[in-house]
């Protein structure tokens, strides 16, 4: 799955693209999380059983939660959340983004939780897997800046308008731009558009595509430009100056939800899904999460059924693209 996470920029071919996006995003937000759920010497496994155990205080069930920059100060209110709900959560670092999905897939992790429905949907059509979402955390939106306009409806019919040249941010750009009604995709807009998708005579605005990190310094000569949130601040710009960015009410922008993910048969585990729910309703934790992304995200609460239909509909695209 920053892209704040989630706004990534991927590699030139299209079915690799989703494990670069998440890099760069997740680097923004500069934490990526693996969750981990499994019982110590003292304590009951969450997994692995055909019924979770209960949960106490008096006998809570261990979860050990790994992490990639664990130095956040949310995770340890995190931990004290859970502790109060009857989970004990030890917080691991991991290294290596790339192990999350194998290892939960091959049993040694029970559930994860550092990558968007993109990103999942490529590992599971690369791999023939089906690891499922069980809960939402976050978007880091995707912004449009401009030094010209201080609003989209001033941008004049007819101007130019850039979007990164990589595959996931240019599809992801495109609909932002779709979104604010500069442009309008001929399919309708997908997690993999490309530029040759715009319908010019129905689009207010020319559509140009640039290497990402040159995107920001285009500004001088175009109208507005789509910049990846890990070149915003370089290039001496705030997240607020965007005047246009991703709407997590737009079903075109959910598959770019940050997301707790599980092996299929753990999908109603109670113990999982009471971690979801202490992470998205503990607001100090949430409080937290938004500091350490810039104050850029964008939480949300969507249930596992609409998490696993725009699954479905994604990894559906991405394997018709490999035909």
């Amino acid at each position: 799955m920053s892209d704040q996470t989630p706004l990534i920029e991927a590699p030139k071919s299209r079915v690799p693209l989703i494990a670069a996006v998440v890099v760069v995003v997740l680097a923004i937000v500069g934490v990526v999380t693996f969750l981990v759920v499994r019982g110590g010497d003292d304590a009951p496994r969450a997994t692995g059983g055909d019924k979770a155990p209960a949960l106490s205080k008096d006998k809570p069930v261990k979860v050990v939660i790994g992490a990639v920059n664990a130095s956040e100060p949310y995770w340890d209110t995190f931990k004290a959340r859970a502790k109060d709900a009857g989970i004990d959560l030890e917080i691991k670092d991991f290294a290596d983004y790339t192990q999350a999905n194998p290892a939960l897939s091959q049993g040694e992790l029970d559930v994860n939780q550092f990558q968007h429905l993109v990103y999942l949907a490529q590992y599971n059509v690369a791999n023939d897997d089906d690891i499922v979402p069980i809960g939402a955390t976050a978007i880091f939106p995707l912004g449009l800046y401009s030094q010209k306009y201080e609003d989209v409806a001033d941008i004049p019919d007819g101007s130019t308008v850039v979007v990164p040249d990589d595959d996931s941010n240019q599809a992801r750009g495109l609909l932002v731009l779709q979104s604010a009604g500069l442009v309008k995709l001929k399919d309708g807009g997908s997690a993999f558009s490309t530029v040759a998708d715009v319908d010019e005579s129905a689009s207010r605005v020319k559509v140009k595509a640039l290497q990402a990190d040159l995107t920001a310094t285009s500004l001088p000569d175009v109208a507005a430009a789509i910049i990846n949130n890990d070149f915003v601040t370089d290039a001496g710009l705030k997240f607020s100056d965007a005047i246009a960015k991703d709407d997590p009410k737009d079903p075109k922008a959910l598959p770019y939800v940050n997301v707790f993910a599980a092996r299929a048969e753990d999908k109603d585990n109670a113990v999982l899904q009471k971690l979801v729910e202490v992470f998205q309703q503990s607001q100090d934790v949430l409080d937290g999460a938004d500091k350490a992304s810039g104050g850029t995200a964008q939480f949300l609460t969507t249930s596992p059924a609409e998490l696993q239909a725009s699954l479905d509909e994604v990894e559906t695209q991405l394997r018709a693209t490999k035909k």
